[in-house]
């Protein structure tokens, strides 16, 4: 929201110049406030357009004090605050604008932006509700609505949101991703078919969260050898382990369903002992994947010992640096 111009209608103001004509004209106090509104507001907006904030934030502020009708001051000192990323404040002084020009949009868009960066989503749905009565037509805040529902887990509701924008559902990867979550939340088998849709729309870098949801998926199907390809893609689509995702539990996920649905296969083995030698300790889930009725007593037994073999050499590696760190310590003490 970079545009210097805004709400024309909102934000016109009537200045009453000094001139001479047959006799004297006095300006009221009231003129004279606005007038300085004014001058403050120009001051402020260059300063914003220089990036300097701070200074902006300084003369927004004088004009505000300077005519308290001046609603254009809120708002971009509200767009201060959000480039600041003090959402909180952003929202409130976007909020101040509709608090005089209820049916404001673009007020109400960054409201509501605001809103879902600060995290508080039942506000923000409130103003997309408000925001899509006046502007229906507008995809990408139907998408950001939709996005909204979804955080607060009315996957019904944004499902239902998305199915209103189908252009965006044939040619926006995002918006179609979306849409697979939302029928994924709701166990629907028409998951598969969205996710299939938004693998061949979606052209930019790899997602390996949506390759490995798209996987889950096809395993709920009973689509064993499509799933597993998902989870292998997601792994090689794994440059860099997140606070979501990490390789060595994709590497466990295309074991396990190796292990289970192919329980006469020895990829199964060798996948899993790959999945702990790249770190795999989630203890729950091996103990839950032991208890699968699929798999042989005998590779049970054998699933247990690379996982505690592994187990007991990360024990023994931790030993050896403290010991090594405590060493290093008395050294330097003696020294």
């Amino acid at each position: 929201m970079k545009k210097t111009t805004i709400f024309r209608a909102a934000f016109f103001f009537v200045f009453i110049p000094l001139f001479v004509m047959s006799g004297f004209t006095s300006c009221t106090s009231q003129e004279i406030r606005t007038a300085q509104a004014e001058e403050y507001f120009s001051i402020g907006m260059a300063y914003y357009e220089l990036g300097k904030f701070n200074d902006a934030e300084v003369w927004f502020n004088r004009a505000r004090a300077a005519d308290k009708t001046m609603v254009a001051s809120d708002y971009n000192l509200g767009r201060i605050a959000f480039e600041t990323r003090r959402y909180a404040d952003a929202a409130k002084y976007f909020e101040s604008v509709l608090a005089l020009d209820s049916d404001n949009v673009m007020a109400l868009k960054a409201a509501a932006y605001s809103r879902i960066k600060n995290g508080d989503l039942e506000k923000a749905e409130a103003l997309y509700d408000r925001v899509l009565a006046l502007v229906p037509e507008s995809a990408d805040d139907g998408y950001n609505y939709a996005l909204v529902l979804y955080g607060l887990e009315k996957y019904e509701n944004c499902e239902e949101v998305l199915n209103n924008y189908p252009f965006s559902l044939e040619e926006k990867p995002s918006s179609i991703l979306l849409f697979a979550r939302a029928q994924k939340a709701q166990n629907k088998v028409e998951a598969v078919d969205s996710y299939a849709k938004w693998l061949v729309v979606h052209t930019g870098a790899a997602n390996p969260q949506g390759l490995y949801e798209y996987g889950q998926v096809l395993e709920d199907a009973g689509l064993f050898a499509r799933a597993i390809e998902q989870y292998r893609e997601a792994i090689k689509a794994l440059t860099k382990d997140t606070e979501d995702l990490k390789k060595a539990n994709l590497m466990f996920e295309e074991a396990r369903l190796l292990l289970t649905a192919d329980p006469d296969n020895d990829e199964g083995m060798t996948a899993f002992k790959n999945a702990v030698d790249e770190g795999f300790s989630d203890t729950e889930a091996f103990e839950e994947l032991i208890l699968d009725s699929s798999i042989s007593n005998d590779k049970k037994t054998e699933l247990r010992k690379i996982f505690d073999n592994r187990e007991k050499e990360k024990d023994t590696e931790e030993t050896e640096t403290t010991e090594a760190t405590e060493a290093t310590e008395a050294s330097d003490g003696v020294q």
